[in-house]
């Protein structure tokens, strides 16, 4: 059966699925012709295990669902064709036939729902470590100078990015005894009035570590973002470079 699958779908699969499907395939024949005399509608564990394998492994090796789901309709007719025969050959009743085909069905389908809930959570999961990641190389602590850095702001600023910044960042700041942060805004995209509020939180916990926090490249736009969110930016010292800023700090030190 899995050879006449292999023909109708036309291309290369490989070994180890050909050989897991083997086995799954085996099962499934031997647990539904258990079943038929009890008319059980339950699905074999080893059918839904495969089936999730099969998404999560296309997922995790940045494949397509589409490329497994193309695999069921040949499976399909090859299982209700064999059935069929061996139906007719020991000569089912046409109720025990529709049962039968029924069931086969209804685990193709159920194969198919577990293939793609499966390829998407672990799809889902692979995107999230990938975002988490991104999120904090985009937010480095950067030492310029004895007791000062840079926090470089690059990008769109959301609220994950935010909460990145409280939880990796401030701590980073802490372990580097940073004197003065400099947070620059200069490559942020855009930043709405409660990321704005998010980046004063940040300035209040530096501020309760005894780090004094100065934002450069804060563009009218963000300002104004600011000020619609209701967040005063006048307690934050600001200047248009990091290089003004470090000046700054140099000739009052």
């Amino acid at each position: 059966m899995v050879e006449k699958i292999l023909d109708k779908i036309g291309m290369e699969i490989p070994q180890s699925d050909i050989d897991r499907a083997i086995i799954v395939y085996t099962e499934y024949l031997g647990f539904l012709g258990d079943s038929i005399q009890s008319f059980d509608e339950t699905t074999p564990e080893a059918l839904l295990e495969w089936s999730r394998n099969n998404g999560e492994r296309e997922a995790a090796k940045g494949g397509r669902v589409s490329d497994i789901i193309l695999r069921y309709p040949p499976t399909r007719l090859v299982f209700i064709d064999k059935i069929a025969e061996i139906c007719l050959k020991h000569d089912l009743k046409v109720k025990d036939i529709l049962w039968v085909n029924k069931k086969i069905n209804n685990m193709l389908d159920i194969s198919i729902s577990e293939t793609v809930f499966a390829f998407e959570k672990q799809n889902s999961k692979l995107m999230k470590e990938v975002q988490d990641e991104v999120n904090t190389l985009s937010a480095p602590v950067v030492p310029v100078q004895e007791n000062i850095s840079v926090l470089p702001l690059v990008g769109k600023m959301d609220h994950d990015r935010a909460t990145l910044i409280m939880e990796k960042a401030i701590p980073k700041i802490a372990k580097q005894k940073t004197r003065c942060l400099i947070i620059d805004f200069s490559g942020i995209v855009t930043i709405d009035a409660t990321i704005a509020k998010h980046i004063f939180d940040i300035h209040n916990v530096l501020r309760l570590l005894g780090v004094d926090s100065i934002a450069t490249g804060m563009r009218a736009e963000l300002a104004q973002a600011a000020v619609e969110g209701g967040v005063n930016f006048s307690s934050i010292k600001t200047f248009s470079t990091v290089k003004q800023a470090i000046e700054s700090i140099n000739s009052n030190s």
